[in-house]
């Protein structure tokens, strides 16, 4: 687990911008099985999420579609919420950052970090968009 004051930061990166930040199991099985369509962000302190991931979810969710719902999970720190979230975002292996849109709590998008590293956020946003205006 890393210390609060170095993730806080990286916290309200998103949820400054509408990212409900899920900390228990129970908000994640919540959430996702919720009606509609619900992007999920597993936040990290890599230096991927920082230049691209957060970048890209905070650019995607300006789309005029987009889900219901827009929530967050933070690897290393709250375990059990993120490892509740990976189950659902199986058959991927676990890896953060990642994203994953749901609809009606059926996994439809996934973003997995090796699609994140190395990308312009731009890209990255470009395909949550697609996704979004598909399911959304």
């Amino acid at each position: 687990m890393y210390p609060e004051y170095l993730v806080e930061p990286m916290r309200k990166e998103l949820t400054a911008v509408g990212f409900e930040e899920l900390k228990t199991p129970e908000e994640v099985d919540a959430a996702i099985n919720s009606e509609g369509t619900v992007f999920v962000v597993v936040n990290s302190v890599c230096g991927c999420a920082a230049a691209n991931a957060r970048p890209a979810a905070k650019a995607a969710i300006q789309n005029e579609k987009k889900p219901a719902k827009i929530v967050t999970v933070f690897a290393g720190m709250e375990k059990d919420a993120v490892d509740k979230a990976r189950n659902y975002m199986l058959p991927y292996p676990p890896s953060s950052p990642s994203m994953a849109l749901f609809k009606d709590g059926k996994l439809v998008h996934m973003i997995e970090r090796h699609h994140i590293e190395g990308r312009p956020a731009q890209m990255i946003a470009d395909n949550l968009v697609a996704a979004f205006n598909e399911y959304c």
